[in-house]
């Protein structure tokens, strides 16, 4: 849903009724309301709150558009053309969050010395190097919230995003940002966290991994496996690729838009076991598993293990 349909919403509760408007004659949200539920009637020009109304949006949605109007008001992002997704505004208030705990503060540097472009920035929180083109609102929201004044132009710098340590003892490269805003655990057991932008790994071509183990921690879905992976281990040949421990998902519920081919070849890219008997059960089943459910610290002492058995052997 984006802000027009939640606004939609409270004003059903607040007051009964909300005014027709085309985003709200395409939303899924109210036509389910109206279809399944039975929760809002239409009227004249106007939907109207039936009697259950009130009981099924205090338990499903009051709570989050509270939280969801008080950070907007807070930070002075509620105006009347505002129209951003629900996920939008998750995102900048995890952004807002983490600059509130000092966690930004370093990826904050890091992103002026780069000079960082719009597209890096969007493929950085939004998966989509596209996401953010003709997002005004939501591109000025990111600019305060990290702020900075203006985003680069050019679509990629030869610049590695880093969460260093002391007494490092590894390096993990991820596909995605996530693990890199979640400092203590990484740095208190020695973990340098690299993030170069999905399939930006040009810049690898000078990295220095300084004689340390380097792993890839990834999604598990056709892009990361089957497009990245492979890109990487171009630049890096010693890198070895993380078993994730999360829970997978749906690619059709998720509406996630990597998806397995048809007679895809799992031995042209993977030998391992382990790798092959994963990706062939998430194939099978339809399903994908994301980075960030993962827990990095197991993936690596799965690792160690592995290895640990293979040298008794």
């Amino acid at each position: 849903m984006n802000w027009i349909e939640l606004r939609a919403l409270n004003n059903l509760y607040r007051y009964g009724s909300a005014k027709y408007n085309e985003t709200l004659k395409k939303s899924k949200e109210i036509g389910f309301l109206i279809d399944s539920l039975n929760a809002i009637e239409l009227g004249h020009r106007s939907y109207i709150a039936s009697d259950k109304y009130k009981l099924i949006y205090e338990r499903d949605y009051l709570n989050q558009f509270t939280a969801y109007e008080t950070f907007l008001s807070a930070n002075n992002l509620l105006k009347p053309q505002t129209q951003y997704e629900e996920a939008d505004i998750r995102i900048l208030m995890k952004l807002q969050g983490m600059k509130e705990d000092g966690v930004l503060d370093e990826l904050r540097s890091q992103i002026i010395a780069a000079d960082t472009s719009l597209r890096n920035i969007s493929l950085m929180f939004f998966k989509s190097e596209k996401y953010l083109d003709n997002r005004c609102s939501l591109i000025e929201a990111l600019k305060q919230i990290l702020e900075v004044d203006e985003f680069s132009n050019e679509k990629d710098q030869q610049y590695i995003y880093k969460l260093e340590c002391h007494n490092t003892v590894a390096i993990v490269l991820c596909e995605n940002l996530d693990f890199l805003t979640k400092p203590a655990k990484p740095r208190k057991h020695g973990i340098e966290l690299w993030y170069v932008g999905g399939k930006n790994v040009g810049k690898l071509d000078y990295s220095q991994t300084r004689g340390l183990p380097i792993y890839y921690s990834c999604d598990w879905d056709y892009d990361g496996l089957f497009i990245i992976f492979p890109l990487v281990k171009e630049k890096i040949p010693g890198i070895q690729l993380l078993i994730p421990n999360g829970s997978p998902k749906s690619i059709n519920e998720t509406g996630h838009g990597s998806k397995w081919p048809s007679g895809l070849n799992i031995n042209s890219v993977f030998e391992d076991n382990n790798h092959y008997c994963t990706i062939s059960e998430l194939i099978q089943k339809d399903q994908w598993i994301i980075e960030e459910s993962n827990d990095l610290l197991r993936m690596l002492e799965h690792i160690k293990e592995k290895q640990k058995n293979n040298n008794v052997m």
